[in-house]
């Protein structure tokens, strides 16, 4: 077994027994990091294998609403804070440019990424307006919104969905746990995917999952197998 860098080196210095020493301890954290990757794969396999049949058709009426926007000439603005604007943005970028097929490009839009619009809205009014503004700037009631959090109590999300049902637009929500103050405020006709996990990271990662089933199944329903 390889050990790390720095127990490797500092077991070349002091009395065989002091090496002996280092080198277990370095094996023994060795393992015990391994353990802790281990762990990570499984709690997120366990998780998606306990949600797949619960959340398989809340998937796939987003993928239906979103199918019906972009080809209605519709765009899906998305948004969420942190590791969920990431998912925002990567859930725009594979419809803009491609998933995993050649395609024509689809409208979406991450409201997540221009920090002079953000930091001015964020200055001027207040941070959890820094997505309602925009959607109901840009906001058609032929679009739809794609909103992210993985508590369903973000403000500054939960005031987009408000924009979106100001103008007339249908949201899928992409939450966690009990979906949160989100799941109250949808209305009929939108899309609720909850996680129910408790782990932040892992519902995050059901999150992406999620998106990417969304964009097969676009996918699918556009060209084909």
């Amino acid at each position: 077994m390889r050990l790390p860098v720095a127990y490797a080196t500092t077991a070349t210095h002091g009395n065989k027994q002091e090496r002996d020493t280092t080198i277990y301890l370095g094996i023994m954290d060795f393992m015990n990091i391994n353990k802790r990757i281990i762990k990570h794969f499984t709690d997120s396999a366990e998780l998606k294998l306990k949600v797949k049949d619960t959340l398989a058709t809340p998937i796939a009426n987003a993928a239906q609403l979103f199918f019906d926007c972009v080809t209605n000439d519709g765009k899906i603005l998305c948004c969420g804070n942190g590791g969920s604007a990431a998912d925002a943005q990567h859930f725009a970028a594979e419809l803009l440019n491609r998933f995993e097929i050649e395609r024509p490009g689809l409208a979406a839009v991450a409201l997540t990424t221009d920090s002079s619009v953000l930091t001015s809205i964020a200055n001027d009014y207040d941070f959890s307006l820094i997505f309602s503004k925009q959607v109901r700037a840009l906001g058609l009631p032929r679009d739809s919104l794609l909103a992210i959090s993985t508590s369903g109590h973000s403000p500054n999300v939960v005031a987009a969905i408000h924009a979106a049902h100001e103008r007339n637009m249908r949201v899928v929500a992409l939450t966690g746990r009990d979906g949160g103050e989100m799941a109250s405020i949808l209305k009929e006709g939108d899309v609720s995917i909850c996680v129910d996990g408790r782990s932040t990271a892992r519902i995050q990662e059901v999150h992406l999952l999620a998106l990417h089933c969304i964009c097969d199944v676009i996918d699918y329903q556009l060209m084909g197998e």
